[in-house]
C-alpha cells in the first residue's frame, strides 16, 4: 500500500519528540527534527533553529507531508497556522483547549487533516473509551482516568514532574467539561476526589481539565454521565489544593510550576495508570465493562523510555500511521474518539499498548 505521507518534520526533540522521531524513521518515514539546539547523535536528519522563527519554519514545512510538533501546548498554534499554509498534515499532543478551537477553526479550510490531541489523555484514553461503548445498546456512564507517576513515590505529594509543568499546572486550574445528568456542563477542576484501586495499589482521581477532548461534543445526548479525573498516589489532591487555592499560587501559574518542579523533579522509575469504564444496557441488561493497564518503562527504537515517553510517543506516532495508510481521512479535523481501537493496535507503534514487555 502506497504511504499518503513519507516526510515527517518533528518539532521539539525533548524526551517525547525524541522518541517520536524515532519511532517514525524506524517505521520507514524521511524524518527530520527541528529543535533548538538540534540533536547531533540522532539516527535522522537534524536541524537546529528557533520554532518561534516563522521563516525557519516554513522553509522546513515546504519539504515535508505531515509535521508532528511535541511542544508546550502554548508554541503549538504557530506551528499549526505555519502547516495550514504549507497544506502539511498536522499532529499535536495538547491538551489545551483553547488551542485545540483555534486548531479546529483552521481545518474548516485545510488541504490536509489537522489532528490535535494526540497524546494519553486526550488521545488513547479517548480512542479505548470509544470502543468500549460500542457493545452497549444505551449508555449509562463514561469515566476515563489517566495518572502518570512514579513506581517509588516519597513525600506527601507522592509525585514527580516527568510532564510539563505547565500543562499539569493548566489542568489543575481550568474547569473541566463534563456530561453530567444528561447535560454538557463546566465543573470545577480537584473535585470529585475518589477512591481507585489498580492492579492492588491505593490511588485516588478527581477532576482535571481537557483529558476528554472532543468527547462532550461527540457523547452529547447519548449517555448521561461522562467526565474525566486524573489519578495520583493518596493525599495528593488536599495538598494541591492548600498550594493552589490557600496559598493563592493560582494567581502565579508559572511561578507555581518553578516551585513544583523543583520539589518533585523527573524520575526514570515512572508508571502509567490508564483505567476506563463504561456502564449501560446490553439487552435489557445492565453491564460494566472496563480497560485497565499499568504501563512501564520500555525498550523502544534500542533504548529503555519512561512510560510517560513511550506512551505518548506511541500514541501519536500510531495516528500518523494511521492516517498514511489511508485508514483515517486525510482531510479536516479528526476527533480522537472517531479513530478505531482495534486498526490504532495494528499499528507498528500502536502495537506497543498490547505486548507486555514494559520493564519493572
Amino acid at each position: 500500500m502506497q504511504k499518503k505521507i513519507n516526510t515527517v518534520l518533528v518539532v521539539g526533540l525533548g524526551k517525547v519528540g525524541a522518541l517520536v522521531a524515532r519511532l517514525l524513521h524506524e517505521n520507514g518515514y524521511r524524518v527530520t527534527g527541528l529543535d533548538r539546539d538540534g540533536d547531533a547523535g540522532a539516527p535522522f536528519q537534524t536541524v537546529a533553529g528557533d520554532v518561534n522563527n516563522a521563516r525557519i519554519l516554513k522553509s522546513q514545512l515546504k519539504d515535508h507531508d505531515a509535521v508532528v510538533t511535541c511542544l508546550p501546548y502554548h508554541l503549538n498554534l504557530s506551528v499549526a497556522r505555519a502547516a495550514h499554509t504549507s497544506g502539511c498534515h498536522y499532529f499535536d499532543l495538547t491538551e489545551d483547549i483553547e488551542t485545540t478551537q483555534e486548531i479546529r477553526k483552521l481545518s474548516e479550510s485545510a488541504r490536509g487533516v489537522m489532528v490535535p490531541q494526540c497524546g494519553l489523555a486526550p488521545g488513547f484514553i479517548g480512542i479505548v473509551g470509544a470502543n468500549l461503548c460500542k457493545p452497549f445498546q444505551a449508555l449509562r456512564s463514561i469515566e476515563l482516568r489517566v495518572g502518570a507517576l512514579p513506581q517509588h513515590p516519597r513525600g506527601m505529594l507522592g509525585y514527580a514532574f516527568n510532564w510539563s509543568s505547565q500543562g499539569v499546572v493548566n489542568e489543575y486550574l481550568n474547569d473541566c467539561e463534563v456530561i453530567k445528568d444528561g447535560n454538557r456542563a463546566k465543573v470545577p477542576s480537584m473535585e470529585g476526589l475518589e477512591t481507585i484501586v489498580i492492579d492492588g495499589v491505593p490511588l485516588e482521581a478527581f477532576a482535571t481539565s481537557g483529558g476528554l477532548g472532543t468527547m462532550c461534543e461527540t457523547f452529547q445526548n447519548k449517555v448521561a454521565h461522562l467526565n474525566y479525573k486524573t489519578i495520583r498516589y493518596p493525599g495528593h489532591c488536599q495538598l494541591m489544593r492548600f498550594f493552589f487555592n490557600e496559598l493563592f499560587m493560582r494567581e502565579k501559574r508559572d511561578l507555581a510550576g518553578e516551585i513544583l518542579v523543583h520539589a518533585k523533579p523527573p524520575v526514570n522509575d515512572d508508571v502509567v495508570f490508564v483505567h476506563a469504564a463504561v456502564e449501560g444496557w446490553k439487552d435489557e441488561n445492565l453491564f460494566r465493562d472496563e480497560f485497565v493497564r499499568s504501563y512501564f518503562p520500555r525498550k523502544v527504537a534500542g533504548s529503555v523510555w519512561k512510560a510517560i515517553s513511550w506512551t505518548t510517543s506511541a500514541s501519536v506516532s500510531a495516528v500518523l500511521e494511521m492516517v498514511s495508510r489511508g485508514n483515517l481521512p486525510s482531510r479536516g479535523f479528526l476527533k480522537q474518539e472517531d479513530i478505531p481501537f482495534d486498526l490504532f493496535t495494528k499499528t507498528r507503534a500502536g502495537s506497543l499498548f498490547v505486548d507486555q514487555e514494559e520493564i519493572h
